[in-house]
């Protein structure tokens, strides 16, 4: 089973942008769907973005809709997201992780990417 690594993260300041991308090591991504999940600090994971990985259906989080974008490189086996005006509470961990099958909980999750929004 393909090993998620994450990167792009850093240290911005508000209304920047960052691109995480998300890319399959020693394998390909064999699943239904791929995630973007982050971890505030404190605060339990949370959802932010996912997309089908063959008919491309994408979900947002309501706190990320209209400022993130989630995209899908089949050749590459890649996910990316692209954050627009980066807030303060944007601040997290972020991780990637995929769905196996449609209903399946999200499994083999990288080691993350710390994203740090300066006010």
């Amino acid at each position: 089973q393909a090993q998620l690594v994450e990167s792009g993260g850093g240290l911005v300041q508000a209304g920047d942008s960052l691109t995480l991308s998300c890319e399959a090591s020693g394998g390909t991504f064999s699943a239904y769907a791929v995630g973007w999940f982050r971890q505030p600090p404190e605060k339990v994971r949370e959802e932010v973005a996912a997309i089908t990985w063959r008919a491309g259906t994408i979900l947002y989080a309501d706190a990320v809709k209209g400022r993130f974008t989630i995209s899908r490189d089949i050749a590459k086996n890649a996910v990316s997201l692209q954050m627009n005006s980066l807030k303060p509470e944007d601040t997290a961990v972020y991780y990637c992780a995929l769905s196996p099958t449609p209903g399946a909980d999200f499994e083999s999750w990288g080691q993350g990417t710390q994203v740090t929004v300066s006010s």
